[in-house]
């Protein structure tokens, strides 16, 4: 029996290919699930949402296997009406190939990536963005400074920082574009059109989602998907080409050298 959750993917599949495939679609969400103590509020004919609360980490999916997917919109500190919202400098981002309960460890099979952003430098994790792989709880009794997903350890295994904003914190009130593509082979991030990520692995099937942790007030905003085209090594595509290697100085020389032996014979 195929899983509501396989169904739905399949649904958002047929979906964008009938709307042109390559091209982003809006997306509704109001089917979108929550883990931890957050306050999801959703806007603008549900496609785009709010998080108030100055909670323990938070995540906001949508419930389906997304790779061969791209996801794009707007982040941003800030009240829902656009008016400036207050305080706080920690982490707001997104998590790729999630599960339901897996911030909780509940599940045998924890396996996702996390992207996330802190405004400020803090109880010993520098500002900036950063991408991590999680394989086990990140919940937290409260607002923990002590918690894996605080110091990126434990279940939280560093990768690396952003490209520009690796240890730059994002500003208050202040709307950033982010474009995030995922396959089972790589992930890519934009920010600003920036590219920030660009990592190659073997990654779990799983949820988009967008995470927050001891930051209030943040908006994700004019959320829309579109397929990725397949590339090369992934499952069901041809094997990459191996690159012809170009040839190296010393014989780019040596066939100069035969070139003008040739021309000085031919000439006596």
């Amino acid at each position: 029996m195929i899983s509501i959750k396989k169904l739905r993917s399949a649904v958002a599949v047929l979906g964008a290919l009938m709307a042109g495939g390559a091209y982003s679609a809006p997306i509704d969400l109001s089917s979108w699930k929550v883990d931890g103590g957050g306050n999801w509020t959703l806007f603008n004919s549900n496609n785009s949402v709010n998080q108030s609360l100055n909670s323990r980490p938070t995540v906001f999916f949508n419930d389906m296997d997304s790779q061969g997917f791209a996801l794009s919109g707007t982040i941003r500190q800030g009240l829902q009406d656009g008016r400036p919202g207050g305080g706080d400098d920690d982490f707001f981002g997104f998590v790729l190939g999630y599960d339901d309960n897996d911030l909780f460890g509940t599940n045998p099979t924890t396996d996702y990536i996390l992207v996330d952003w802190k405004q400020g430098t803090q109880g010993g994790w520098d500002a900036g963005m950063s991408i991590s792989r999680v394989t086990g709880s990140i919940d937290a009794s409260g607002i923990d400074q002590n918690a894996d997903a605080w110091d990126h350890v434990g279940n939280v295994t560093f990768i690396q920082r952003a490209a520009t904003l690796g240890n730059v914190g994002w500003v208050d009130n202040t709307e950033y574009l982010f474009d995030i593509s995922f396959t089972s082979t790589n992930i890519r991030v934009e920010v600003d059109n920036v590219l920030q990520f660009d990592i190659n692995g073997t990654f779990e099937n799983g949820s988009f989602g967008f995470y927050n942790f001891s930051q209030p007030q943040v908006n994700y905003a004019g959320i829309e998907e579109r397929i990725v085209p397949p590339s090369c090594g992934e499952p069901g595509q041809p094997p990459c080409a191996t690159p012809v290697p170009e040839p190296g100085t010393a014989v780019l020389f040596g066939l100069g050298l035969l070139g003008l032996g040739w021309m000085n014979r031919k000439k006596a």
